[in-house]
């Protein structure tokens, strides 16, 4: 009799699971019965490479975090993909020397302000990156202690009499409150935390980049997904099944395998001996009711359900990380416009009632850190909004959009008016496979939930009395099972390959580690 290979069903073709699939399966050639299904009709998840006005441009991950010792870098430089003779999205990098205005036209003094500032900012963010920062039990998020931070800066440039006047009609508090501002918003788009006071300020320590620059991959971040998805036989990605439930048997057993997955639709209910859960942690938190679908306008939905419910530390750990939205907005200058626009930083009024605000700028723009081409010469501009503003960014008309990048434009460079021919912005938040797009360390959450995150069910303590594994059901991978690169592909990538070698090793199988 031939012995039934172990089934293994990998949810999600993004990352994380086509790294788990490709793992497993070239190491093992047909040990397991594997199949991915996939909700979407492709692969990438929250890669997706795409074309606009001529260019290529990203819709979702955009950067290598650094490339020394990364994984993606390595997968990218084998396939040649970091160079192209096109030009590509943030081809160039960032500019040192970026035109900082003010509201209303003015240009920022760059030494006076914009530099002092800066290094301001970037010290602080250092200081919680290496651990050092002083945590405020009573507020302690990132946002209470960057300002803080800016307040000792002021208070001690008093004392010393220094700091003099403003420009114009502007104070020199006001510029600095905006000049910080503009690097808080970039963090905001970094974490995907709507809010830097709902950032945990003793995780920051915790999370890693690789060294080295960051990048953007030439031929696209398509390509490093299409090449895992290479290596797996035809038939084994299948498309069009969103799951809805999942049974599975905490005390073992289960007939044709412990775990049954449900799917929307007509589809027959799919067992598994083993299954990989990657999807995102918006549809986790979603499946626990705790989803932000109904103010976003969408029905709501269940996300994906555990029959029986996920145990008490695994639904503790998902409902207190944090789970934020980050969109891009893309902008098709017409023939007419100034060619050569410049890497725009904007420096908002942080005073709502002011009167040096431009009543016309909608909210949704007024936490933007900055319009710039996505390389130098390109007619396409890209704004990246996060929190609230990239959730009310889903839910405007084209039109609506555009009337507010002329109001935008028209008041940082009044004198130059570029005209805005058409968008394309991305839609995260209300994408019911995603709902939202990457995690972060919240407030009364820690890098321990990440590891929460990462335990398969049944716990450990569920394993038989003879020292036999326990019967590993279901297993979790994707970037917010990943304690120091969360939030990134590489974290995705290291879950994948984590949660394949977790399997391996179950069955005690062991070959050199394939990379990709």
């Amino acid at each position: 009799m031939v012995a039934k290979k172990p089934r293994i069903v990998i949810v999600g073709a993004g990352m994380a699971g086509l790294t788990a699939a490709h793992r497993l399966y070239t190491s093992t050639g047909d040990l397991f019965d594997l199949c991915v299904v996939e909700a979407s009709d492709r692969i990438g998840g929250r890669i997706l490479t795409a074309e606009f006005a001529g260019d290529r441009v990203e819709m979702g991950a955009t950067w290598i975090h650094g490339i020394g010792g990364s994984p993606i870098y390595a997968m990218a430089q084998d396939l040649q993909a970091l160079a192209d003779p096109r030009p590509w999205e943030r081809m160039d990098g960032f500019p040192t020397d970026p035109l900082t205005v003010a509201e209303g036209g003015a240009v920022v003094d760059p030494s006076r302000v914009v530099a002092p500032v800066t290094a301001l900012y970037r010290r602080l963010m250092d200081s919680a990156r290496a651990g050092d920062a002083p945590v405020d039990p009573k507020d302690p998020g990132v946002g209470s202690f960057l300002r803080r931070g800016l307040e000792r800066y002021r208070a001690s440039r008093s004392d010393a009499g220094g700091g003099g006047g403003g420009e114009g009609d502007w104070t020199l508090e006001a510029l600095e409150d905006a000049v910080f501002a503009i690097h808080e918003n970039t963090e905001r788009t970094c974490t995907s935390a709507d809010d830097l006071r709902w950032l945990d300020l003793a995780a920051e320590s915790e999370y890693r980049d690789f060294p080295g620059d960051q990048i953007t991959i030439a031929k696209g971040y398509s390509r490093i997904v299409q090449t895992l998805a290479a290596a797996i036989p035809p038939g084994v990605i299948r498309f069009g099944r969103r799951l809805r439930r999942v049974e599975w048997c905490p005390d073992g057993g289960g007939s044709g395998g412990p775990v049954r997955l449900h799917f929307e639709g007509d589809y027959t209910p799919m067992a598994a001996d083993h299954v990989i859960v990657t999807v995102s942690l918006g549809v986790l938190k979603a499946g626990m009711g705790l989803g932000k679908e109904v103010c976003l306008g969408l029905p709501p939905g269940p996300g994906v359900v555990f029959s029986p419910a996920l145990p008490d530390f695994k639904r503790g750990a998902i409902g207190r990380l944090g789970f934020g939205v980050v969109n891009k907005l893309f902008m098709e200058m017409d023939d007419d416009s100034q060619r050569f626009f410049p890497f725009l930083q904007m420096a908002f009024d942080q005073a709502e009632s002011s009167a040096r605000h431009v009543a016309k700028i909608p909210r949704w723009m007024r936490r933007t850190h900055s319009i710039c081409p996505i390389y130098g010469g390109s007619r396409v501009l890209l704004a990246w909004l996060a929190g609230e503003e990239a959730m009310e960014l889903e839910l405007l008309s084209d039109e609506e959009i555009i009337r507010g990048a002329h109001a935008t434009l028209d008041a940082f460079l009044p004198t130059v008016h570029p005209r805005i021919a058409r968008v394309k912005r991305t839609g995260w938040a209300r994408d019911p496979l995603f709902l939202g797009s990457y995690s972060y360390v919240a407030v009364g959450s820690s890098g321990d939930d990440l590891d929460l995150m990462a335990e398969p069910l049944p716990r450990e303590s569920g394993g038989g009395g003879d020292g036999a594994p326990p019967p590993l059901q279901i297993l979790f991978a994707g970037e917010a099972t990943h304690r120091t690169h969360y939030s990134t592909t590489h974290g995705a990538y290291f879950s994948g390959i984590r949660e394949a070698n977790r399997l391996l090793q179950h069955y005690r199988y062991t070959s050199s580690f394939v990379q990709y």
